[in-house]
């Protein structure tokens, strides 16, 4: 199986589902990394910190664009290395756009038909009715999809694409039933608990951002921490379905028969993260 990831800047697929990756990865499943945006002028971390000490760094206080993108990329090569990911694409786009574009929908088109994945990952577009590029970035994602599927051999010179579903991450919304809050909820967690240790220290790579060491631990402790308790495992990966699923009888998964409901809420709180994996 392939999988392909659509989001906006080099840390998004690694904090919203580097979890998740790695597990494919290790059972042999294709993982394609699609990076709409360099990133270059958003969490410039390491740069604005530099220009704040009487004696800033000539090399880092000095950096332009280019020096801080490529760096970005280094780090997110790195990262991808870790977790398994075996392609990366960057488009290369500026941070500048609060709307759908038609020449990056078709960008992004292009590459699903190309890549022909089964799985498609990119953030919920929560709230697109005010500009975040996540958001845009999950628009266009989705407009593309739309556009690759329309593609013929005959026309385009490209096949058609056989996604079968696409799952939407970053929702903060982890309530454990499909009647509170009217039902809006993430519908499907991955537990990610075995290989923690491995997103944090993809999460490490990110140094030029302040992504690493103790914010990495926090993010996930407080983040895939809150989807553990609602999957009731340690940690865990939150996810929307954007299609409808059919089955041949009613689903339960193996882990649902094998929780104990006595027990649920300390068997999901036994690991010391920070105890586990310290601060490098």
């Amino acid at each position: 199986m392939k999988i392909m990831t659509i989001y906006a800047h080099p840390a998004d697929t690694i904090t919203n589902c580097g979890g998740t990756l790695a597990l494919h990865a290790e059972r042999g499943d294709e993982v394609v990394a699609l990076i709409v945006s360099h990133g270059g002028r958003i969490h410039a971390n390491k740069y604005a910190e530099e220009w704040r000490k009487d004696d800033p760094d000539d090399t880092v206080a000095t950096a332009d664009l280019d020096d801080i993108v490529a760096n970005k990329k280094d780090e997110l090569e790195r990262a991808a290395g870790i977790i398994g990911i075996s392609k990366i694409i960057t488009l290369d786009h500026e941070d500048t756009y609060a709307t759908v574009q038609e020449d990056m929908v078709e960008q992004i088109a292009e590459q699903i038909a190309a890549e022909q994945p089964e799985i498609v990952i990119a953030d919920h577009p929560r709230n697109p009715a005010y500009f975040d590029p996540h958001a845009v970035a999950t628009g266009m994602a989705l407009a593309a999809l739309a556009r690759a599927g329309t593609y013929l051999r005959n026309l385009d010179g490209r096949d058609e694409v056989p996604v079968r579903q696409v799952f939407l991450t970053g929702l903060p919304v982890y309530n454990l039933d499909a009647l509170s809050l009217n039902g809006l909820r993430n519908d499907c967690y991955v537990d990610i608990t075995d290989v923690v240790g491995t997103k944090l220290a993809a999460m490490d790579q990110f140094v030029s951002q302040g992504y690493h060491g103790v914010f990495a631990r926090k993010l996930v402790e407080s983040y895939n921490g809150e989807a553990g308790r609602a999957a009731g495992v340690n940690f865990a990966e939150a996810f929307v379905r954007l299609y409808n699923e059919t089955h041949q009888h009613l689903p339960v998964t193996d882990a649902a028969l094998a929780t104990d409901p006595l027990t649920r809420h300390i068997a999901y709180s036994s690991v010391n993260l920070r105890g586990t994996y310290p601060v490098p």
